[in-house]
């Protein structure tokens, strides 16, 4: 079988949802990941770019240096806004992520990949992860970024994959499932949910000894990525203690966590702490995020049943009562993932004529999201469609006086006009 027989299908699945989705990973496990990078090269579905970290990436001025080289031989014109940051400002991650995405739009007008290869060699660069982090939310929306890695980056991903930014390549499929573990059956079964108020279940007896809520929050953190260092937790924990205290605070921390639950819950590997694999995992977390992936790539009453469980799933925003910027931050990503599956059965089910059941999904939306106009339309939309023209106008005026007091100003003439449209007045 020829290399191009080979991939063939995994290429056919990355060339179906590059287009839609910021960030791919290939997943360590896949069996053809080297295969595919070199057929990618060979025959890309679309203009590509690439860069393989080497050994001298162990700094993110030398990863910086790297990449624009390479990526200036590829197109003669790149890296002026990034070599610029990094004169001016070679220690301020957010500007030089600002310059390398101004760069990257310039890069190509067409939606196009850009493949970091060998990625695992920055696992032990605090901050070429962190730059990295802070390149996603700034890439220009015609940039694709392709990861391959030895191992699962530490980057938020599971999160994006909630907020339809991100998928996760195994082989020719999306994973759905399987994320980080399989399931070994005589290991401790351990259930975490943390949509909603967070809490977990060892063998079926809900975990009661925290001693302090550090320990708890610790385990929900090492859940956010598939492996942390020992710098990433001190600083999402402890930034403003002396690096000497906040790594004596997590000892003692994670000596904690391991008594609350019984064993050790985290295991230190390659200079990495991650969730011992050896569990018997349940994640509401990775339930959620796989429902998704499955509803988005199903039709009609699938597509509904997975949209539904994640609605069934999601009991509350993520860790609900903590206000740590890490937990604020996966908070309104999960959000997301919520508002589309209220928002994409509500469509299923008007399709199939049944509007009362969509308008009480889009309902549910606006109280999640009051801010979001296109939700509020809908269920004007809706109110009009079923007759309920007095309870559009209530809607409508409620949200008017909502705008006008939180941000000064109306709804958008679009919502005006479905407003008109609802009332007979259009």
């Amino acid at each position: 079988m020829s290399l191009k027989e080979q991939v063939a299908p995994s290429i056919e699945t990355l060339a179906a949802h590059f287009a839609t989705n910021k960030l791919l990973l290939i997943h360590p496990s896949s069996r053809y990941r080297t295969l595919l990078i070199a057929a990618l090269i060979d025959s890309p579905p679309a203009p590509l770019y690439y860069y393989s970290l080497g050994i001298r990436d162990n700094s993110l001025a030398q990863f910086l240096t790297g990449l624009s080289h390479d990526l200036g031989d590829q197109s003669p014109t790149f890296g002026r806004r990034l070599n610029q940051a990094r004169n001016e400002s070679p220690d301020d991650i957010d500007k030089l992520a600002q310059a390398l995405a101004a760069d990257l739009d310039d890069l190509n007008s067409e939606d196009y990949l850009l493949i970091l290869d060998e990625y695992d060699r920055a696992d032990a660069v605090q901050e070429i992860q962190a730059f990295v982090e802070v390149l996603l939310d700034k890439l220009p929306k015609q940039c694709h970024l392709l990861i391959n890695s030895r191992t699962l980056p530490r980057l938020p991903w599971v999160a994006l994959v909630a907020k339809h930014e991100a998928v996760v390549l195994r082989d020719s499929k999306l994973l759905t499932s399987g994320f980080y573990t399989e399931r070994i059956s005589e290991n401790p079964n351990v259930e975490v949910y943390a949509l909603g108020p967070g809490y977990v279940l060892v063998n079926g007896q809900n975990v009661t000894t925290w001693e302090g809520h550090l320990p708890r929050l610790l385990f929900f953190f090492a859940l956010d990525r598939p492996m942390v260092t020992r710098a990433d937790i001190c600083q999402a924990f402890w930034p403003d203690l002396p690096l000497d205290q906040a790594v004596n605070v997590f000892h003692v921390t994670k000596r904690r966590l391991h008594k609350a639950l019984g064993f050790d819950v985290l295991v230190h590997e390659g200079g990495h702490y991650r969730v011992n694999p050896q569990l018997n995992l349940q994640y509401d977390v990775l339930e959620f995020v796989g429902s998704l992936v499955e509803a988005r790539s199903a039709e009609g009453e699938e597509a509904a049943q997975h949209y539904q469980y994640a609605i069934d799933l999601y009991r509350g925003a993520y860790l609900q009562g903590h206000d740590d910027a890490w937990i604020l931050a996966r908070r309104d990503d999960f959000r997301e993932g919520y508002l589309e599956a209220l928002s994409e059965l509500a469509r299923l089910r008007e399709q199939q004529g049944a509007d009362e059941a969509a308008l009480g999904l889009y309902l549910r939306a606006v109280s999640e999201a009051r801010n979001r106009e296109d939700l509020h339309r809908e269920v004007i939309r809706l109110y009009g469609k079923l007759g309920r023209r007095s309870e559009a106008a209530d809607h409508y005026q409620k949200l008017e006086q909502e705008f006008k007091e939180r941000y000064g100003f109306k709804p958008s003439p679009e919502t005006q006009h479905v407003y008109q449209e609802a009332i007979g007045g259009g």
